[in-house]
C-alpha cells in the first residue's frame, strides 16, 4: 500500500511513556491519533505508513483537564490514543517513526 496524505492526518505521533513501553513488550504500539478517526482508518494508516500487519486496534479518549493559566480558566485539548497490536513477527521502531 502507498502512504497517502490522509494517513498522516490520522496518525499524529507515537506516544513514548512507561505504560506504552510496557505494552510494546506484548507487541503493541501506542499512537496519538485524530479525535475523529475510527479503528478501520487507524488500521489502514498504520499498515500503509509502516508496512506491517495489524492484528487489533483499541482506542481511548482522554478528556482534557481544566487548568488555570495566568489566573484565567482554560481547558486542555481532548486526546485520542490508539493501542495498535501487531501480528506476530511485525515490529515498529517508534524512535525512527513519523
Amino acid at each position: 500500500m502507498n502512504a497517502k496524505a490522509e494517513h498522516y492526518d490520522v496518525i499524529r505521533k507515537p506516544i513514548i511513556t512507561e505504560k506504552a513501553t510496557m505494552s510494546s513488550e506484548n507487541g503493541a504500539v501506542v499512537f496519538e491519533v485524530a479525535i475523529d478517526s475510527n479503528k478501520p482508518q487507524i488500521k489502514e494508516a498504520v499498515e500503509a505508513l509502516f508496512g506491517v500487519k495489524v492484528k487489533a486496534v483499541n482506542t481511548t479518549i482522554t478528556k482534557g483537564k481544566v487548568k488555570r493559566f495566568r489566573g484565567q480558566l482554560g481547558k486542555r485539548k481532548d486526546v485520542k490514543k490508539a493501542y495498535v497490536t501487531l501480528e506476530a513477527g511485525n515490529t515498529i521502531d517508534v524512535s525512527t517513526g513519523l
